[in-house]
């Protein structure tokens, strides 16, 4: 059966105006659903590498690749899929209406999340909020605001999109 899952696509465009906004057109104009994209420039400023995690079935995700491969501004698409990759995503969460007891409760949760490659930093510390900076997988972002879900009432999420590059070794993700 062919089923819906979350699909992982780098592309290099030509770093120039409306390219974004024509790549993003091709995935509402065919009803596709982004689950997110980041884009920036690389090393090369002409051109810049989108990270795109759309969710699909295998034939659609097939369709999108070919689809992409044919826009004259994209350089090249790479499929990160079932490739060792590392991704980081980057969260803020500000949590406010907290006393000092509540700010150790939060204090201790960042530092149980801070752990190997994620980071969760107290970036912005007032009298009765903390905002916290996370740069960890989706999946381990979506645990810590689970977790604050739990313990505090007032919470912002911002979430900036995933950022992929495939790995030198074989541990991935």
């Amino acid at each position: 059966m062919n089923q819906m899952t979350n699909r992982w696509i780098a592309l290099y465009v030509e770093n120039q105006v409306g390219v974004l906004a024509k790549v993003s057109g091709l995935f509402s104009g065919k009803s596709y659903n982004l689950q997110s994209l980041t884009v920036g420039t690389t090393e090369d400023e002409t051109v810049s590498r989108m990270t795109i995690c759309v969710t699909s079935d295998d034939i659609t995700f097939e369709q999108i690749k070919k689809q992409l491969n044919t826009m004259v501004e994209v350089i090249k698409v790479i499929d990160l899929t079932d490739v060792p990759i590392h991704m980081k995503e980057i969260l803020f969460v500000k949590i406010s209406g907290i006393d000092a007891e509540a700010k150790n409760e939060l204090f201790h949760i960042a530092q149980v999340f801070h752990k190997g490659s994620d980071v969760v930093d107290v970036v912005d510390d007032g009298k009765d909020a903390v905002l916290l900076e996370c740069k960890m997988t989706e999946r381990r972002n979506n645990d810590l605001i689970a977790r604050l879900k739990q313990s505090f009432r007032q919470i912002e999420v911002v979430r900036g999109g995933a950022v992929a590059i495939e790995s030198i070794s074989t541990s991935c993700r």
